[in-house]
């Protein structure tokens, strides 16, 4: 009995070292893990801050749920292409039946474009807009409706923020010279205050030239993969080819709500072909249609 006394206290020990063995290395598995994760996280980091602001050789994407099952609308994504000014472009933004049919009820009405007077806020012909163009009443139909909704969701605006569809139309030639789209007058923002924004969609693909441009943006130009097929006028600046169904949103102010002077652009003669285009207005406030 004396023997088994004995055996029986002598294990004990050794299963409790034994035990004691197992958790320690669980403990050294599971700090070896963590400094895994945290080396991981360590390493993404510093990837992601060797992109300069301006670095516009990386492009942003966001990946996007189709609209109403769309199948084309699943190759959507939004490119993040200037911090200064803020500005990207969202891939198919339209389907192809919604230019066509923003061009088709817009076609009948076109008339010579005009500009602002900054001292009388009254529009007025102009050589520095060659273009034609008519306004589309906001809300006019199912469809405008449609687009303004989607606008307002990609802008974070209120529909009702926003100026009813300008529908323009440029001839080879024919170009818009580099401008703001915000105010320096006390008239034209009476209604709506200040613009703050602008979306500008292109329903038609343009041969040559006819790029969006902006002259005083900060950014290594030349980094882009089509510098090459852009236009003398479309090496200037920042310059986005018109693609149909894409949508370009620029700010015009700056989150401080001071007015952004990085937003200046314009739209350079159209070489080759026609270019269509839509654009959107939106306003700090209620804008009363």
């Amino acid at each position: 009995m004396a023997g088994k006394g004995r055996q029986h206290y002598s294990s004990a020990p050794r299963r409790k070292t034994a035990s004691s063995t197992l958790v320690l290395y669980g403990l050294i598995l599971l700090s070896l893990l963590i400094v895994i994760v945290l080396a991981f996280g360590i390493l993404s980091s510093s990837t992601n801050s060797k992109h300069k602001a301006h670095d516009l050789s990386v492009i942003a994407h966001d990946s996007l749920h189709g609209r109403d099952g769309d199948e084309e609308s699943k190759d959507q994504w939004v490119e993040v292409i200037s911090w200064e000014p803020r500005a990207s472009i969202f891939h198919h933004f339209l389907s192809k039946e919604e230019c066509e049919y923003l061009i088709s009820i817009a076609q009948p009405h076109m008339e010579k474009s005009t500009v602002v007077d900054s001292e009388t806020g009254k529009s007025r012909d102009s050589r520095v807009r060659t273009s034609y163009g008519t306004f589309l009443a906001r809300g006019r139909d199912k469809v405008v409706q449609r687009i303004e909704k989607r606008i307002a969701d990609f802008t974070f605006l209120p529909v009702e923020h926003g100026e009813g569809l300008q529908v323009l139309h440029y001839e080879p030639g024919q170009k818009y010279e580099h401008h703001y789209d915000y105010f320096l007058d006390e008239y034209n923002t009476q209604n709506g205050g200040q613009r703050i924004a602008t979306v500008l969609m292109y329903l038609s693909d343009v041969e040559e030239g006819g790029e969006t441009v902006f002259p005083a943006a900060k950014g290594n130009f030349s980094s882009v993969p089509y510098w090459n097929e852009l236009s003398e006028c479309g090496k200037e600046g920042l310059s986005v080819r018109p693609k149909m169904g894409d949508a370009l949103l620029f700010w015009s102010m700056k989150p401080d709500a001071t007015l952004d002077s990085s937003s200046l652009h314009g739209g350079c003669p159209v070489i080759k072909g026609n270019k269509w285009s839509s654009t959107k207005w939106i306003r700090v406030h209620e804008y009363k249609a």
